[in-house]
């Protein structure tokens, strides 16, 4: 199973450049395979609201969440001191951290284009990582 991190989804939403790749990655991976965290959700959702596209987060909610099968994931409380302790073992921002900790949580496999996850334990793969695998 897969967390995709914030960053993959932005890339679609937002027609960046690699949305091509995002789009193949989610429509050849079963949505049930794929997972979320609470705080990129979270995250999704700031910067849809702060873009003018509010309309476009529901639309994320209803397609990923509601109707789809991605798996919505979260830390607890109890994982705070692991993650400030990843944050600083591998120099990540708090929203790195945090995708990592869950990942390593749950045993998922990261998604991701920041390459600040290639100098940790676990490192990421990219969306076209993940489809030449198959």
């Amino acid at each position: 199973m897969y967390l995709v991190d914030t960053n993959v989804w932005l890339e679609r939403f937002l027609e960046q450049a690699k949305a091509e790749e995002v789009r193949e990655f989610l429509d050849r991976t079963p949505s049930d395979q794929l997972c979320l965290t609470d705080f990129a959700l979270h995250s999704i959702g700031i910067v849809l609201a702060r873009l003018g596209k509010p309309e476009a987060f529901v639309l994320f909610v209803r397609d990923t969440l509601l109707d789809g099968a991605v798996s919505l994931v979260r830390l607890d409380p109890e994982d705070m001191q692991a993650l400030v302790g990843i944050m600083e073992q591998y120099r990540l921002d708090f929203d790195d951290a945090y995708q990592y900790k869950a990942a390593e949580k749950y045993g998922l496999v990261l998604v991701s284009f920041d390459s600040d996850f290639d100098r940790t334990t676990l490192g990421r793969k990219t969306p076209e990582q993940v489809l030449q695998e198959r």
